[in-house]
C-alpha cells in the first residue's frame, strides 16, 4: 500500500497545500494510505481531510514517519542539517547551483533519501505536469503594482498579506489606484505566453495597466533590451535556464530609464542563470521591495512563494493538475516520477 504523508509547511505565510480533501479521498479509494499532519496555517481545514478518510499526525512529525512513507510538501524543509532518509515530493530549488540547494542535496545523500522535485515533474516533452505559475504571475504583478503605488506616495512598499480570494485582492488594489486619480503605469512582461505571464497579464488588464507582452520571439536576439527600461514596471515571468539572456544588466541602476519596479516572478536571484543582475537576494512578505537604487528610484520585488497570497485558488488549481500523477505513485520508478528521480540522481552525482 503506497503511503502518502502530507506534511505541514514550516515557512511563515505558507498556507497552500498540494492536495485537497477531495483528491485525498480519490487516492484512498484507489488503495492509497494518506496521512495529513495537523497545521496551524493550512488554508484547508483538517476536518475535511479526516472526513475524506485520512489519518492524522502531529504537526512537523514527518521525520518519524515510517520509512516507506512518501513525504509530500511544497516549500523548504527546516534547515537543521539533518540527514533525509525518506522520499520527498517538494520544490527543492537545488539543481541550478543555488547554495541552499547544495546543502539540501547533501542532506539527501547523507540520509539515503530521494527528492522528487515538483519543478521537474514533466511529461516526455519536458512540459511540467503541474505548476502554480498562473497565480504566481497574478500575485507577482499585484505586488509590483503595490510597489509602484507606494513610490507615487514617496514610500517603499510595506508588508503584504494573504487574501481570502482574488476578488479581495483586486478590490484592495483598485482602491489604492483610485486614490491616485487617472495615473497608471506601463508594464512589460517577458514570458507572456506561459502560465506565469498569463496570470501577470490578467492582473494588469484587470487594473487598467497598459502592458507590452513579449515571449521567445522578442528575446531571440539575446539582447540587450533597451525596451525594458522604457516601461515603469518590468515583470520577469520566465524560468532561468542555461542560455537565458540578461534582461536587466547591472548597469541599469544608473542608466537613463523610466523603469522603477522590477517584479522578478521567477525569483531565482542566486541562480547562475538569473536574467536580472541588479539584485542578489529574495524579498519577503514583511519587506516585499528591495531598493537597489535611489536616484532614480529602482525597487525589486522577488517573493518566492507568491501564490500563497491567494492560497485557496492556487491550492485548488495546483492540486487538480497534480492529482492524476499522484495516482501513479505506486509506479514511482517510471513515468513522471522516474524522470524526476533521474534529475535528482544527476544532481547528486
Amino acid at each position: 500500500m503506497t503511503h502518502l504523508w502530507v506534511r505541514a509547511e514550516s515557512r511563515d505565510n505558507e498556507e497552500r497545500v498540494g492536495i485537497t480533501p477531495q483528491g485525498a479521498a480519490k487516492l484512498i479509494a484507489a488503495g492509497f494510505r494518506v496521512t495529513v499532519e495537523e497545521s496551524t496555517q493550512r488554508i484547508l481545514p483538517l476536518a475535511d481531510y479526516v472526513a475524506a478518510g485520512c489519518a492524522v499526525a502531529p504537526e512537523f512529525s514527518w521525520p518519524d514517519a515510517p520509512d516507506d512513507a512518501i513525504i509530500f510538501g511544497l516549500k523548504e524543509l527546516p534547515s537543521d542539517g539533518s540527514p533525509l532518509r525518506h522520499r520527498h515530493i517538494m520544490f527543492g530549488h537545488a539543481y541550478k547551483g543555488q547554495p541552499a540547494g547544495q546543502v539540501l542535496l547533501d542532506r539527501f545523500k547523507a540520509g539515503g533519501g530521494t527528492l522528487y522535485d515538483l519543478e521537474y515533474l514533466t511529461h516526455e516533452d519536458g512540459r511540467r505536469v503541474a505548476a502554480f505559475g498562473y497565480w504566481a504571475g497574478y500575485a507577482g504583478a499585484a505586488v509590483s503594482l503595490m510597489c509602484w503605488i507606494a513610490q507615487q506616495h514617496g514610500r517603499i512598499a510595506g508588508p503584504v498579506k494573504a487574501y481570502p480570494s482574488a476578488n479581495h485582492l483586486l478590490a484592495n488594489l483598485q482602491e489604492a489606484l483610485m486614490a491616485l486619480g487617472t495615473e497608471r503605469p506601463t508594464a512589460l512582461i517577458i514570458g507572456a505566453l506561459g502560465r506565469v505571464g498569463t496570470g501577470a497579464a490578467d492582473l494588469c488588464t484587470a487594473m487598467g495597466v497598459a502592458t507590452t507582452q513579449w515571449d521567445m520571439a522578442e528575446t531571440a536576439s539575446g539582447g540587450p533590451f533597451p525596451e525594458v527600461l522604457r516601461h515603469d514596471i518590468f515583470l520577469n515571468c520566465i524560468l532561468a535556464r542555461p542560455g537565458t539572456p540578461v534582461f536587466v544588466p547591472a548597469s541599469a541602476k544608473t542608466a537613463q530609464r523610466r523603469l522603477c519596479v522590477i517584479g522578478d516572478v521567477a525569483c531565482d536571484p542566486d541562480s547562475d542563470f538569473s536574467p536580472i543582475k541588479v539584485y542578489d537576494r529574495t524579498t519577503t512578505w514583511d519587506a516585499p521591495a528591495l531598493r537597489v537604487h535611489d536616484n532614480p528610484v529602482l525597487d525589486v520585488t522577488a517573493i518566492d512563494n507568491l501564490p500563497s497570497m491567494l492560497p485557496a485558488e492556487s491550492s485548488a488549481d495546483f492540486a487538480d493538475q497534480l492529482l492524476p500523477h499522484l495516482m501513479t505513485l505506486h509506479q514511482i520508478d517510471g513515468g513522471v516520477w522516474g524522470r524526476a528521480q533521474a534529475w535528482f540522481e544527476r544532481a547528486v552525482r
